[in-house]
């Protein structure tokens, strides 16, 4: 019997699953494909994405093969200078999804994670004990909880019955990988000339001579279900820019609409929701594999605790709870986008109003802030302003925050010294903070970084402890 069955290899399921493996739970990932996908729906990482890295000690190894690019204002592709943000990590980090998904497949198996791929999840049924998952080829498999993180389509939310509401696509887009014959400047006049009208239009160099298309579908939208053709492409490109570019050899072809729906729960009994499994929406602001990644983050250390037994009765809640209105939010901003983007005469007016307004700092920092995730609050009933929040990287004891939380445990930041995680330190660590002033407020971190309590009382701090990290161990 596994701990848990995480269906679905792609980013965010593996990295739960190297979330659960830090803290030594049991893990089996299930995936259809019997490879990697090599479609590049995902460029890249945001600011929390990558804080999430520095955190569990990846970073290294996405420096090594992304590319940092200036973190600029680009709500709804409105180009701006880059709002001030409190990050070491102010920067997009350019890394197409299959390499991200190499890296967090290399991560978990070292951590000992079990993948196994060409194996499809086509039924579930649980009971007070745990789930039995059925595979394609009549294979039972056992475990004490089940994730389904397997895309829009997701089985496991349709095998739970859980509702799926939104809107349908109203917008499709072509996107695939092939070569142009034309000439390199050529394309990257028109397609600057183009992008001044339409902001879903690009070609772009990606290497190996090819490059990726992004146009509007127009007529050849028809069924997501079916990959678009090269002629769909050379169609729309003509329609669009006046020329094909010659485009031939694609390597893959897809397309994607802007629908928006979510989950009406994240949760039901032993199994849960994440990634596309929980929601759906416009890629505009390239959120969708990010916002996958935190969700992830939040919920595997909080499955750990229910395996190992220490964790408190409410603590698996509080996973939909944190994360349900965040998603939320970012279908409201994608979809406000996907307007923002449109030709029509009302929403360009709307677009130069939104240009302007982004001239103030604030109105720039707050629209960024939602893209990049930096300024996600976690409601979990303390008026401290930071209680929440995620904790920015700073120097500490003699090194860095984040280089303190590679273990995946909860951790005391006491710049006094006289507090104490005693019942508690197989969970929690403990550092000073010799830079602070000796009566500075301690911090309580959990394990995702984000704040759990600010303050100077013992019975206040193991007040806090029980309920995220449950009883002390006798």
């Amino acid at each position: 019997m596994f701990d848990v069955i995480v269906a679905g290899a792609g980013p965010t399921g593996l990295m739960l699953a190297g979330e659960l493996r830090l803290h030594g739970v049991r893990t089996l990932v299930l995936d259809r494909e019997p490879e990697p996908v090599r479609e590049v729906r995902a460029l890249g990482l945001h600011v929390r994405s990558i804080e999430i890295m520095d955190q569990r000690g990846l970073l290294e190894r996405f420096l090594e093969l992304g590319r940092k690019h200036p973190l600029r204002g680009f709500f709804a592709a409105i180009e701006k200078p880059a709002p001030p943000l409190d990050s070491a990590h102010a920067y997009v980090l350019g890394i197409p999804q299959p390499l991200t998904v190499r890296i967090l497949t290399q991560w978990s198996a070292e951590l000992g994670t079990e993948i196994r791929r060409g194996a499809e999840l086509t039924g579930l049924d649980q009971d007070d004990e745990g789930v039995t998952v059925r595979l394609r080829g009549g294979e039972r498999l056992r475990a004490r909880y089940v994730v389904g993180c397997d895309g829009g389509r997701s089985t496991v939310r349709k095998q739970l019955g859980i509702g799926f509401p939104g809107e349908p696509s109203r917008v499709e887009t072509l996107l695939g990988e092939m070569a142009a014959s034309a000439d390199p400047e050529a394309i990257a006049a028109a397609v600057a000339a183009v992008r001044r009208t339409e902001k879903r239009f690009g070609l772009g160099p990606v290497g190996d001579g090819l490059y990726r298309v992004v146009v509007p579908a127009g007529g050849a939208g028809g069924d997501r279900a079916a990959p678009p053709t090269l002629e769909d492409f050379r169609r729309q490109l003509r329609a669009t820019a006046g020329t094909d570019f010659g485009v031939h050899s694609p390597r893959w072809l897809s397309r994607f609409g802007d629908a928006t729906r979510q989950a009406e729960r994240y949760r039901s009994g032993r199994v849960f929701l994440a990634g596309d499994a929980a929601h759906v929406h416009p890629p505009t602001g390239g959120q969708g594999l990010n916002l996958g990644l935190h969700e992830a983050f939040n919920l595997g250390w909080k499955l750990a605790a229910a395996v190992a037994g220490w964790a408190p009765a409410e603590l698996l809640d509080t996973y939909e709870a944190e994360r349900h209105p965040v998603a939320a939010d970012v279908l409201v901003n994608t979809r406000a986008q996907m307007e923002l983007l449109s030709t029509e005469p009302g929403p360009l007016a709307v677009r130069r109003l939104l240009t302007q307004l982004m001239d103030f700092d604030d109105v720039n920092r707050y629209l960024i802030g939602k893209v990049v995730a930096i300024d996600v609050r976690y409601d979990i009933g303390d008026e401290h302003p930071l209680t929440g929040r995620r904790e920015p990287d700073r120097p500490l004891g003699g090194g860095r925050l984040y280089t303190r939380l590679h273990r995946g445990r909860g951790l005391l930041i006491d710049p006094a010294g006289r507090l104490s995680v005693a019942g508690w330190d197989d969970r929690v660590d403990v550092v000073a903070d010799p830079g602070q002033e000796p009566d500075a407020a301690a911090v309580l971190l959990r394990p995702d970084g984000h704040r759990a309590w600010t303050g100077t009382d013992q019975r206040e701090l193991a007040d806090r402890l029980r309920r995220w990290f449950g009883a002390p161990a006798r």
